[in-house]
Protein backbone atom coordinates (compact mmCIF):
# COMPACT_ATOMS: atom_id res chain seq x y z
CA UNK A 1 0.00 0.00 0.00
CA UNK A 2 2.48 2.50 0.99
CA UNK A 3 4.47 1.60 -2.40
CA UNK A 4 1.58 2.60 -4.14
CA UNK A 5 0.68 5.69 -2.63
CA UNK A 6 4.64 6.34 -2.61
CA UNK A 7 4.47 6.02 -6.90
CA UNK A 8 0.91 7.68 -6.73
CA UNK A 9 2.49 11.13 -5.56
CA UNK A 10 5.52 10.84 -7.32
CA UNK A 11 3.56 10.49 -10.55
CA UNK A 12 1.11 13.41 -9.27
CA UNK A 13 4.55 15.70 -8.25
CA UNK A 14 6.09 15.21 -11.93
CA UNK A 15 2.44 15.46 -13.74
CA UNK A 16 2.06 18.90 -11.93
CA UNK A 17 5.79 19.98 -13.36
CA UNK A 18 4.76 18.94 -16.62
CA UNK A 19 1.93 20.56 -17.52
CA UNK A 20 1.83 23.27 -14.37
CA UNK A 21 3.84 25.77 -17.03
CA UNK A 22 5.36 26.58 -20.41
CA UNK A 23 7.13 23.10 -21.35
CA UNK A 24 10.38 22.96 -21.78
CA UNK A 25 12.57 23.10 -25.09
CA UNK A 26 13.48 19.72 -26.14
CA UNK A 27 16.72 21.20 -28.59
CA UNK A 28 18.68 24.49 -28.51
CA UNK A 29 16.20 26.79 -29.64
CA UNK A 30 12.66 26.86 -31.66
CA UNK A 31 12.39 30.41 -33.28
CA UNK A 32 8.53 30.36 -34.20
CA UNK A 33 6.87 30.59 -37.54
CA UNK A 34 4.93 33.19 -38.09
CA UNK A 35 4.35 32.15 -41.33
CA UNK A 36 3.17 28.43 -40.89
CA UNK A 37 -0.95 27.48 -40.99
CA UNK A 38 -0.22 24.69 -38.64
CA UNK A 39 -2.22 24.59 -35.07
CA UNK A 40 -0.15 23.62 -32.30
CA UNK A 41 -0.63 24.72 -28.66
CA UNK A 42 2.16 27.64 -29.07
CA UNK A 43 3.97 28.25 -32.59
CA UNK A 44 5.06 26.18 -35.02
CA UNK A 45 9.11 26.38 -35.18
CA UNK A 46 10.97 27.64 -37.91
CA UNK A 47 13.15 25.39 -40.16
CA UNK A 48 16.67 25.63 -37.65
CA UNK A 49 18.36 26.06 -41.32
CA UNK A 50 16.72 29.67 -41.59
CA UNK A 51 17.08 30.92 -38.21
CA UNK A 52 19.11 34.38 -38.23
CA UNK A 53 20.50 36.73 -35.55
CA UNK A 54 17.14 38.47 -36.05
CA UNK A 55 14.90 36.31 -34.96
CA UNK A 56 16.53 36.44 -31.39
CA UNK A 57 16.63 40.62 -31.48
CA UNK A 58 13.59 43.05 -30.73
CA UNK A 59 14.16 46.80 -30.88
CA UNK A 60 11.77 49.11 -30.40
CA UNK A 61 11.50 48.60 -26.33
CA UNK A 62 11.05 52.29 -26.14
CA UNK A 63 9.03 54.90 -23.95
CA UNK A 64 5.01 54.26 -24.51
CA UNK A 65 2.45 56.61 -25.88
CA UNK A 66 1.10 57.17 -22.08
CA UNK A 67 -1.58 60.25 -23.88
CA UNK A 68 -4.64 57.70 -22.91
CA UNK A 69 -7.31 57.42 -20.63
CA UNK A 70 -5.16 54.80 -18.26
CA UNK A 71 -2.77 56.90 -18.05
CA UNK A 72 -0.27 54.43 -19.04
CA UNK A 73 1.71 52.12 -21.98
CA UNK A 74 2.33 48.42 -21.40
CA UNK A 75 4.93 47.59 -24.18
CA UNK A 76 5.11 43.81 -24.35
CA UNK A 77 7.80 41.40 -25.98
CA UNK A 78 6.46 38.12 -26.60
CA UNK A 79 7.10 34.94 -29.05
CA UNK A 80 4.43 36.93 -31.06
CA UNK A 81 7.49 40.10 -31.37
CA UNK A 82 10.75 37.69 -30.31
CA UNK A 83 10.11 34.57 -32.46
CA UNK A 84 13.39 33.27 -30.87
CA UNK A 85 11.44 33.64 -26.93
CA UNK A 86 9.24 30.43 -28.49
CA UNK A 87 9.23 27.63 -26.21
CA UNK A 88 11.56 29.37 -23.50
CA UNK A 89 9.05 30.47 -20.97
CA UNK A 90 10.04 33.92 -20.82
CA UNK A 91 8.32 37.68 -21.78
CA UNK A 92 8.90 40.74 -20.93
CA UNK A 93 7.14 44.42 -20.46
CA UNK A 94 8.18 47.75 -19.92
CA UNK A 95 5.88 50.09 -18.72
CA UNK A 96 5.08 53.89 -18.93
CA UNK A 97 3.11 56.09 -16.74
CA UNK A 98 2.36 59.59 -16.48
CA UNK A 99 1.34 61.00 -12.98
CA UNK A 100 -1.97 59.13 -12.26
CA UNK A 101 -1.37 56.41 -14.54
CA UNK A 102 -3.06 53.25 -14.38
CA UNK A 103 -2.42 49.55 -15.08
CA UNK A 104 -5.48 48.74 -14.11
CA UNK A 105 -6.37 45.43 -12.43
CA UNK A 106 -5.52 42.37 -14.21
CA UNK A 107 -4.37 38.98 -13.79
CA UNK A 108 -2.00 36.92 -15.98
CA UNK A 109 -3.62 33.58 -16.33
CA UNK A 110 -0.06 31.56 -17.33
CA UNK A 111 2.30 33.63 -15.14
CA UNK A 112 4.12 35.32 -12.51
CA UNK A 113 5.17 38.71 -12.79
CA UNK A 114 8.74 40.27 -11.34
CA UNK A 115 8.42 44.14 -11.47
CA UNK A 116 11.48 46.76 -11.34
CA UNK A 117 10.94 49.91 -10.91
CA UNK A 118 13.23 52.23 -13.07
CA UNK A 119 12.25 55.51 -12.63
CA UNK A 120 10.04 57.28 -10.31
CA UNK A 121 7.35 55.55 -7.92
CA UNK A 122 4.86 53.45 -8.48
CA UNK A 123 2.03 52.21 -6.01
CA UNK A 124 1.86 48.13 -6.31
CA UNK A 125 -0.78 45.32 -4.82
CA UNK A 126 -2.29 41.94 -5.58
CA UNK A 127 -5.43 40.34 -3.43
CA UNK A 128 -4.78 36.90 -2.47
CA UNK A 129 -7.30 34.17 -2.81
CA UNK A 130 -7.44 34.12 1.18
CA UNK A 131 -9.82 36.38 2.31
CA UNK A 132 -9.26 38.32 -0.16
CA UNK A 133 -6.33 40.02 1.54
CA UNK A 134 -4.22 42.84 -0.26
CA UNK A 135 -0.80 43.09 -0.48
CA UNK A 136 0.02 46.64 -1.48
CA UNK A 137 2.87 48.90 -1.03
CA UNK A 138 4.50 51.84 -2.80
CA UNK A 139 7.97 50.80 -4.54
CA UNK A 140 10.96 53.42 -5.33
CA UNK A 141 13.60 53.22 -7.74
CA UNK A 142 15.06 49.84 -7.53
CA UNK A 143 12.40 48.35 -5.90
CA UNK A 144 11.19 44.69 -7.42
CA UNK A 145 8.15 43.07 -6.40
CA UNK A 146 6.52 40.13 -7.65
CA UNK A 147 3.18 39.35 -8.66
CA UNK A 148 2.17 35.31 -8.62
CA UNK A 149 0.46 33.61 -11.46
CA UNK A 150 -3.61 33.68 -11.89
CA UNK A 151 -3.70 36.63 -9.18
CA UNK A 152 -5.60 40.28 -9.30
CA UNK A 153 -2.99 42.88 -9.24
CA UNK A 154 -2.35 46.62 -10.31
CA UNK A 155 0.22 49.11 -11.03
CA UNK A 156 -0.30 52.81 -10.41
CA UNK A 157 1.55 55.92 -10.47
CA UNK A 158 0.35 58.16 -7.74
CA UNK A 159 3.83 60.74 -7.67
CA UNK A 160 3.83 63.56 -9.36
CA UNK A 161 6.74 62.66 -11.94
CA UNK A 162 6.72 60.22 -14.94
CA UNK A 163 7.34 56.44 -13.93
CA UNK A 164 8.66 53.14 -15.37
CA UNK A 165 9.21 50.25 -14.79
CA UNK A 166 10.70 46.47 -16.36
CA UNK A 167 8.63 43.34 -15.64
CA UNK A 168 9.24 40.08 -16.24
CA UNK A 169 6.86 36.93 -17.00
CA UNK A 170 7.60 33.22 -16.78
CA UNK A 171 5.77 32.62 -20.20
CA UNK A 172 5.94 33.29 -23.83
CA UNK A 173 2.43 34.04 -23.89
CA UNK A 174 1.57 34.92 -20.21
CA UNK A 175 -2.17 36.01 -21.21
CA UNK A 176 -4.03 39.09 -20.02
CA UNK A 177 -7.29 39.37 -19.02
CA UNK A 178 -8.43 43.13 -17.58
CA UNK A 179 -11.21 42.81 -14.89
CA UNK A 180 -13.52 45.33 -15.35
CA UNK A 181 -12.92 45.09 -19.37
CA UNK A 182 -13.69 41.49 -19.16
CA UNK A 183 -16.76 41.37 -17.31
CA UNK A 184 -18.55 44.81 -18.57
CA UNK A 185 -17.11 44.96 -21.85
CA UNK A 186 -17.72 41.29 -22.66
CA UNK A 187 -19.32 40.37 -26.25
CA UNK A 188 -22.02 39.51 -26.24
CA UNK A 189 -22.41 41.34 -23.02
CA UNK A 190 -23.36 39.50 -19.65
CA UNK A 191 -27.28 39.90 -18.96
CA UNK A 192 -28.12 42.98 -16.66
CA UNK A 193 -29.68 40.47 -14.28
CA UNK A 194 -26.31 38.73 -13.79
CA UNK A 195 -23.79 42.10 -13.23
CA UNK A 196 -26.19 43.69 -11.01
CA UNK A 197 -26.98 41.00 -8.85
CA UNK A 198 -22.97 40.16 -8.16
CA UNK A 199 -22.05 44.15 -8.22
CA UNK A 200 -25.06 44.61 -5.55
CA UNK A 201 -25.87 47.56 -8.41
CA UNK A 202 -29.24 48.78 -10.46
CA UNK A 203 -29.47 47.95 -13.74
CA UNK A 204 -29.44 51.47 -14.92
CA UNK A 205 -25.84 51.52 -13.02
CA UNK A 206 -24.57 48.26 -15.37
CA UNK A 207 -26.16 49.86 -18.39
CA UNK A 208 -24.03 53.04 -17.40
CA UNK A 209 -20.51 51.07 -17.12
CA UNK A 210 -21.44 48.65 -20.16
CA UNK A 211 -21.55 51.75 -22.02
CA UNK A 212 -18.17 52.47 -20.77
CA UNK A 213 -16.36 49.53 -21.67
CA UNK A 214 -17.89 48.91 -24.84
CA UNK A 215 -15.46 47.89 -27.42
CA UNK A 216 -17.66 48.68 -30.76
Amino acid sequence: MSSHFLFFALFTLAFSQAFGSDPSPLQDFCVADPNSQVVVNGLVCKNPNIVTVNDFTFSGLNPGNTNNKAGSSVNLVSAANLPGLNTLGISLARLDFAPGGLVAPHYHPRATEVLTVLEGSLYVGFVSTTNNTLFAKVLNQGDVFVFPQGLIHFQYNQGQSNAVAISGLSSQNPGLVLVANSVFGSNPPISDDVLSKAFLLDKNTVDWLQAQFKTN
